[in-house]
């Protein structure tokens, strides 16, 4: 899954702390969930949900931003998980296509993570809603981008560039987050040349390596809330299977007007965090 990213502060390693669930009232872990089940949905179809799970677990009284992102990277491990596998199930997207550009964003999201702590968010947010705005117009002006397969390139130059994508935005989910998997989506229909559906497939596949990569290194700090995690994880679970079901049997026509909503909500979000401060 894609998320908005919370940065450590510079010098300062994180500490872990506890968190009981058995805290929370049982409407707020109600909401949470919902929210797990809505952006596993909406992942699940295109990319994003992390504009809903992270900014409902920021939320959470006692727990750190640290805390809120590896959760909500266990969370959204099961999501991506259960939506790729809804996926191959029907599509059979192919091994040799997929992996090496999922082992490699899998590898960049363990190195991007670890740098989350030095670089900070402020940095990078203006030049993601400026390519946003760039993958909106492009989509926009050009209404058969997507709409089928038109594969560009093959053999070693096809290999050179899916492990480019990966590299760059496994990269990228692990430092920041927020619109990794719309951006997988974008990366693969224009750069490879799938359509929407199949590229919506194999971003799932990728987007589990980069939240597992990050996983990986969340874990060893203790940051990881297991028991509120596994519930957001069944919640998220369930949306992703749906939303994935939902994209198969809408198609591709559908997917690139859910991928158009969710690319706007993302500029303004982001758009609204850079000129709020």
């Amino acid at each position: 899954m894609n998320e908005i990213s919370v940065m450590m502060p510079v010098g300062e390693p994180y500490v872990a702390t506890t968190f009981d669930i058995a805290g929370l009232e049982w409407w707020a872990l109600l909401l949470l969930c919902i929210a797990a089940f809505a952006a596993g949905w909406i992942d699940a179809v295109i990319g994003g949900g992390g504009l809903i799970q992270l900014p409902a677990l920021l939320l959470v009284p006692g727990l750190s931003p640290v805390q809120a992102l590896a959760t909500n990277k266990l969370a959204s491990v099961f999501g991506t998980a259960t939506s790729s596998i809804t996926y191959a199930r029907k599509l059979r997207p192919k091994p040799r296509e997929v992996a090496p550009m999922a082992i490699a964003a899998f590898c960049a999201a363990i190195a991007g993570a670890s740098l989350a702590a030095s670089l900070p968010a402020e940095v990078f947010t203006p030049i993601i809603v400026i390519a946003l705005i760039v993958v909106l117009l492009i989509t926009l002006l050009k209404p058969s981008l997507g709409a089928v397969t038109r594969i560009k390139h093959t053999g070693n130059r096809r290999l050179l560039i899916s492990l480019a994508i990966g590299i760059v935005i496994g990269s990228y989910d692990g430092l920041l987050g927020p619109g990794t998997g719309t951006f997988l989506v974008i990366a693969l229909v224009a750069c490879i040349g799938l359509n929407f559906l199949q590229a919506s497939a194999q971003a799932k596949i990728v987007n589990f390596a980069t939240n597992l990569g990050a996983l990986v290194f969340f874990i060893p700090l203790g940051a990881v809330m297991w028991k509120l995690g596994i519930s957001l994880a069944i919640a998220n679970a369930i949306g992703g299977f749906l939303g994935a079901r939902t994209a198969m049997s809408r198609g591709a026509r559908y997917i690139r007007i859910v991928f158009v909503c969710v690319v706007t909500a993302l500029i303004i979000k982001l758009g609204w965090d850079v000129f709020s401060g």
